[in-house]
């Protein structure tokens, strides 16, 4: 069974149509690059996997029941701007997100149950490369650090689904590179679903299993407003050929 179908999906706000008849299956351990002029609705389609914004009209289904109203553990999110903590160091940041889930009146943990969380928060900080940076706060981190940062975090409670709104276009080319060896490891040894945004298509087919292209197949002049965009192509990629950075090269990450 397909880990998510989205059936005949609108989303409006007003008279302003963003998106229309959206329909796609999605099976378990897709990487699903989502591209499209700016504007043409990717962040709102990811805004709905999420729950933060509820659809117009049709459903999206996971594992054959409605999505959860809510966000919730099932679904981590990475933005283009670093979502962390200023004042919490970054084992701080990535153990709030287990704290927050094993104590949600006080979202904080005490005793011996605290320091299993930042012990889980330590190799979680490892397993992105930032193991010898857990005492630092985000302003003593690079750009490329707190993108990583802000990957632990949002992988902390082992999300079935991983959604990223274009979360390495503020990088350097460089860094930026050094980022895609990393997700693309992260994604292949945890199995998860990925959802990425991105104008880059190079990006898109070095990294997706599947290139969804978003745009408008309406027009109309006199009411631009009133048609949406959708899934024009669905396009697969032989990851075989794909080009990523080694482990030595991810490695090298700033």
């Amino acid at each position: 069974m397909a880990t998510l179908r989205v059936e005949n999906l609108w989303m409006e706000y007003g008279a302003q149509t963003v998106l229309e008849r959206v329909n796609l299956d999605v099976a378990d351990g897709a990487f699903c690059a989502l591209v499209g002029a700016s504007g043409c609705g990717k962040s709102t389609f990811l805004r709905l996997l999420l729950s933060q914004e509820r659809p117009t009209r049709g459903t999206i289904l996971m594992d054959g029941q409605p999505l959860p109203q809510d966000p919730g553990p099932d679904r981590g999110v990475v933005f283009q701007r670093y979502s962390v903590f200023p004042h919490l160091n970054a084992v701080q940041n990535v153990a709030l997100a287990l704290e927050i889930a094993r104590a949600p009146g006080l979202g904080r943990l005490f005793g011996k149950a605290r320091r299993a969380a930042l012990s889980e928060a330590e190799v979680m900080l490892a397993d992105v490369g930032l193991g010898h940076a857990c005492g630092h706060y985000p302003a003593e981190l690079s750009g490329g650090m707190q993108q990583r940062l802000a990957i632990a975090q949002a992988l902390a409670r082992k999300p079935r689904i991983l959604l990223l709104d274009e979360p390495f276009g503020a990088l350097d080319p460089g860094t930026r590179t050094q980022m895609h060896g990393l997700i693309s490891r992260l994604w292949r040894e945890t199995g998860m679903t990925v959802f990425m945004v991105t104008h880059d298509i190079r990006e898109a087919f070095a990294l997706g299993t599947r290139v969804l292209v978003f745009d408008k197949t309406r027009h109309d002049p006199q009411a631009p407003g009133a048609y949406g965009a959708t899934i024009t192509y669905d396009l697969p990629v032989d990851r075989s050929t794909s080009k990523v950075p080694s482990a030595s090269e991810e490695k090298s990450a700033p």
